[in-house]
């Protein structure tokens, strides 16, 4: 059951990232959207997170003040965005320090290096766990095979842009290797400390011992150096906050036959956050927020075709967290948690024309007890390229280790002197329980593609922030911030993208997304109605010359950090309007192309605050290789 480059490029390309399964568009069980390698390249994204913007549905922010830049889905754009999971070649990149939050993962690898980011829209804890609460994005790397020789890119442009990169491939049919670093960096949003910048280092190798195994290891770093704080706020200071993230990763696969393969996968993880300031005399305070965390995760899976119209995979997961922090939890010892978790997904044809789905994960954790992740979905071929789906799941989300016990406290020679969270561990996992109707059509005459998608999605005891009166014997009375189990919410609307191919070298994407979320808190209802909508056109001209445009809006919503002094502040409306036109070259035995981007060609628009602007900015871009 391997999957060939040419299953990527076909009509219905094959995906991984929903079931586990390599499957076509047309029987996975949920809306996957791919970003493919010529949107990837003809974007004039400078990340993954501003990729997002390409799929329906999603909420993008470019801010570094929270993490790192990141997406969100059917959600608002929280400091930490932890209803999804993030993918790196199957390797999970949320961060067990900072609430599982998912922006420093988004910036594991550089944009050339990646084949392709699936999303699946919709939960997927069914065959990832509770952290593809509410979706999956899977970042799929290039082959080694396909970056034998020597790359090289270099980017200047306003707000100090300087992004490089520089990649050496090399080997034989019996080993493959490829070594990337690169950076990117600039002034960061307008309004923000800055300078941002991430320094990259990823190794791979392929190795093929014989003609059923294939050995793949992986090893790299990404560090991100954000300025952050304001000058003005003596109790956020401007700084530079480091995260510093590196990996090792193995994976071992065995064929078993024309039917049946093995996989093994191994990784291990450290990340580090250096963040700390100090608040002026006469209060003179240190503020941390610092820690370190690893974690280590043993994977096995065995799929098998059992006949002509059923195919299985199934497996189990051991994975270990372990986090030190005596600024976010007052204590020097290591908060370690187990997760065990067993998984199965079937795929069966019981017509020519009916595909049913079946697949369910069992998570065992000291923070969300256990849970079952069950999925139905059936997919019906009502016609020539032409599918209905319909499909059911349940799903949860355990709180993190931060959310149920963190104790920030603050200290002034030993004696406590403030109080800002401290976690009284109540908090439960979250549930949502999701109904979907999806239909995926193929207009061969018309060139052209379309996937829609209607849900429901009811999220139960949904986890937020909140404070209550703490007293210290002896020392005094605080307001100090906690996590419980506060809302109930619905999310329901419909989202569709469109691929249409309408002449020679041109393409469309475009897609839309109205979803409307009814909260209930303690019985009072609110509806907090969104829509998007993202757009790009890409043309190839004559001379060698590309041309692409790239829009997103999205309606009002609340800012996800609120105001600069933290109240409830409502975003306008943003429309962003980017454009990119490259020359192909050819100097000497290398290839390229020069490459000029304009983001944002409107009017500056608020980012993750009011106060900080996504300004109009051009850069210029060498590529080359041989």
């Amino acid at each position: 059951m391997a999957v060939s480059e040419s299953d990527y490029l076909a009509e219905l390309p094959v995906v991984l990232s929903v079931s586990r399964l390599p499957q076509r568009l047309d029987e996975t069980p949920g809306a996957v959207t791919v970003i493919d390698r010529q949107m990837i390249r003809m974007s004039g994204a400078r990340d993954v997170a501003d990729l997002l913007r390409l799929v329906p549905g999603f909420r993008v922010s470019n801010s570094f003040e929270s993490n790192a830049p990141q997406g969100s889905y059917h959600t608002n754009l929280t400091d930490y965005a932890n209803h999804i999971q993030v993918l790196v070649d199957g390797r999970s990149v949320y961060s067990p320090l900072l609430l599982g939050g998912t922006g420093p993962g988004l910036q594991t690898v550089a944009l050339d290096d990646i084949e392709r980011i699936e999303v699946l829209r919709g939960s997927n804890s069914a065959t990832y766990g509770g952290r593809a609460f509410l979706g999956t994005i899977n970042i799929v790397t290039l082959d080694t095979v396909a970056t034998q020789g020597v790359f090289a890119s270099a980017a200047a442009g306003d707000n100090a842009i300087e992004d490089g990169m520089a990649r050496l491939g090399w080997g034989d049919d019996r080993a493959r290797f490829r070594l990337s670093v690169d950076r990117r960096a600039d002034r960061g949003l307008s309004g923000t400390s800055g300078p941002d910048s991430v320094k990259r280092l990823n190794f791979r190798a392929g190795i093929f011992p014989n003609a059923t195994d294939q050995l793949d290891i992986r090893v790299g770093q990404a560090v991100v150096d954000a300025g952050v704080g304001f000058a003005f706020d003596a109790g956020n200071a401007d700084r530079v906050r480091t995260l510093d993230t590196s990996f090792a990763q193995i994976d071992w696969h065995r064929s078993l036959g024309v039917d049946e393969d093995l996989a093994l996968q191994y990784s291990h993880t450290r990340e580090s956050v250096a963040d700390s300031f100090l608040v002026p005399p006469p209060i003179a305070i240190l503020m941390d927020y610092g820690g370190k965390a690893e974690s280590d995760n043993l994977l096995l899976q065995h799929s098998v075709r059992a006949g002509q119209s059923l195919r299985l995979v199934w497996g189990g997961e051991l994975r270990s967290e372990r986090i030190v922090s005596k600024p976010v939890f007052d204590t020097d010892a290591t908060f370690t948690t187990n997760f065990k978790r067993a998984f199965a997904n079937a795929e069966w044809r019981f017509h020519r024309d009916w595909l049913l789905n079946l697949g369910g994960m069992l998570v065992s954790s000291p923070l969300g007890g256990d849970h079952l992740s069950p999925r139905a979905m059936l997919n019906w071929k009502f016609a020539s390229k032409q599918t209905l789906r319909y499909g059911v799941t349940n799903a949860f989300r355990p709180p993190s280790v931060y959310e149920k016990f963190s104790n920030v406290r603050f200290y002034q020679a030993g004696t406590l002197v403030a109080v800002e969270q401290v976690a009284r561990g109540g908090v439960f996992s979250e549930r949502v329980y999701v109904r979907e109707l999806g239909y995926l059509g193929e207009f061969p005459a018309l060139k052209m593609g379309l996937d829609l998608r209607v849900f429901e999605e009811e999220v139960r005891d949904s986890i937020r922030e909140g404070s209550y009166t703490l007293t210290v014997p002896g020392v005094g009375v605080f307001q100090a911030k906690d996590y419980a189990n506060r809302y109930d919410y619905n999310i329901h609307g419909f989202e569709y993208q469109l691929n249409w191919t309408p002449w020679a070298q041109g393409r469309l994407v475009f897609g839309q997304a109205y979803v409307d979320t009814g909260w209930n808190d303690n019985g009072n209802q609110s509806t907090r109605p969104i829509s998007t909508m993202n757009l790009m056109l890409m043309q190839g001209l004559p001379a060698g010359v590309d041309l692409s445009l790239v829009y997103s809006q999205i309606e009002r919503l609340g800012f996800p950090a609120g105001s600069l002094n933290g109240g409830e502040l409502e975003s306008p409306q943003v429309r962003r309007l980017d454009l990119r036109v490259a020359k192909r070259l050819r100097l000497g035995a290398y290839q390229g192309g020069l490459s000029f981007v304009v983001q944002n060609l409107g009017p500056a628009y608020p980012d993750f605050i009011a106060g900080f602007h996504f300004r109009r900015q051009a850069y210029l871009m060498l590529r080359l290789e041989n």
